[in-house]
């Protein structure tokens, strides 16, 4: 008897490659928390070197092609958080630091938006973080640009600018845990497959965001990203 689905299944997540009509799919999306020790010392944390920690976003909460990110409900306090998006082509379980760079597909410019007030309250009663990180539209994000042409890039400008005003600075050769050390360590935890995005952290300067503005953010050597907030 040939199985069929109980209702239409939901479309595929994907992301959109620069210069070509391919799609990257999304299988999950991860983030790494205070990954740079300026970040960390402005959130109120220990800046030295701990082992890194992770949450989720969900796949559709990925905002593509210049999309706007509408402000969401049940908050107001939404920040912006600038961030490297790592595309993994192929998965595995214990990954080797030395092996890891071979997982990745190629890169992109992303924004972690956050329900900070949400999130607040969700760290003072020790719950889990979703309402505030893996809300609808919470995830801008830029074409990817393969590794292929571009590299592994390990160092290069990182910056927001909000209104044509630079919020946060920032720069890929000061994040705490390293793309291939995020990599090995995440897949300690979960057995990583292919279409997997890992979002690598942020800079030092995150803040509020209003309806009206526009946000640009840019990492020198892998591509640009725009939105408005609605």
């Amino acid at each position: 008897m040939k199985a069929t689905f109980a209702i239409q299944p939901p479309a595929t997540a994907t992301l959109p490659v620069r210069g070509s009509d391919s799609l990257f799919p999304i299988h999950r999306v991860y983030c790494v928390g205070r990954n740079y020790a300026a970040h960390a010392i402005e959130m109120g944390h220990d800046p030295d070197r701990e082992d890194p920690f992770f949450f989720q976003k969900n796949p559709d909460n990925l905002v593509v092609n210049g999309g706007d990110f509408p402000y969401p409900d049940k908050s107001s306090d939404v920040h912006h958080e600038i961030e490297m998006a790592v595309a993994l082509h192929k998965g595995g379980k214990n990954i080797a630091v030395a092996d890891a760079l071979d997982h990745v597909w190629g890169y992109g410019v992303a924004l972690d938006m956050t329900r900070r007030d949400l999130q607040g309250q969700c760290k003072k009663a020790g719950r889990p973080w979703e309402i505030g990180k893996a809300f609808e539209h919470s995830a801008p994000c830029s074409a990817l640009m393969p590794a292929s042409e571009i590299g592994h890039p390990d160092s290069g400008a990182v910056w927001l600018k909000v209104n044509g005003e630079i919020r946060q600075e920032g720069d890929l050769n000061q994040l705490i845990w390293k793309v291939p050390e995020m990599i090995a360590y995440l897949s300690g935890l979960f057995t990583l497959a292919p279409g997997d995005v890992i979002l690598s952290g942020t800079p030092s300067g995150v803040g509020p965001v209003q309806r009206g503005d526009v946000l640009e953010g840019h990492i020198e050597g892998v591509g640009e990203l725009h939105t408005k907030v609605t």
